[in-house]
């Protein structure tokens, strides 16, 4: 080989190297973005506090005041007491005639203390409400957080039928398993 064939031979090695070598920058560059980003995200999420915690006694202390005050706001209209209702199992409707079932565990936020033994007492009347809705739902109707949602709105709105409209305030979702 001459002289130029082996310069000209030899000059892509470098080349490539180089290029390889800002690649493997910008990839990590990206991905210590990401990192951070992530990280910074989670912390909004989680609610990050501004004050530094509180240790021992002080935090019992803080803790104690904060039940108190909330135990004051149920009083104003908030309801003390939430109705727990035992888990149901319901089969789902599928498409290929497969076995799907959906575990439920709710409860029932009640407008006021005073409704909620009311609620309890109804309870059989409200589940039978819930049943042909539970046993229509696919496992597609599942998919997503706006499933949840719709589940929600439409069971507090057989618990209205059942009870009359405003006593059942909420549907809080404890479980919902599908399998």
């Amino acid at each position: 080989m001459s002289k130029e064939a082996s310069e000209v031979a030899a000059t892509p090695a470098p080349e490539k190297a180089g290029k390889f070598g800002k690649k493997k920058i910008i990839i990590a560059a990206a991905g210590a973005v990401l990192l951070l980003g992530g990280g910074g995200g989670a912390f909004a999420l989680m609610g990050g506090d501004d004050k530094p915690a509180a240790h021992g006694e002080e935090a019992a202390e803080a803790d104690h005041g904060k039940a108190e005050e909330e135990h004051g706001k149920e009083g104003e209209g908030e309801a003390a007491e939430f109705v727990d209702v035992p888990p149901m199992v319901v089969n789902l409707r599928s498409a290929d005639g497969g076995a799907r079932f959906i575990k439920l565990h709710f409860m029932l936020v009640p407008a006021s203390a005073d409704e909620a033994e009311g609620i309890k007492a109804k309870l059989p009347l409200i589940l039978d409400a819930y049943q042909p809705f539970l046993r229509e739902l696919r496992p597609e109707d599942l998919a997503g957080s706006a499933a949840v949602f719709r589940i929600k709105e439409e069971m507090l709105v057989r618990a209205g039928d059942v009870m009359g409209k405003g006593q059942v305030k909420d549907v809080l979702i404890q479980d919902l398993i599908q399998q």
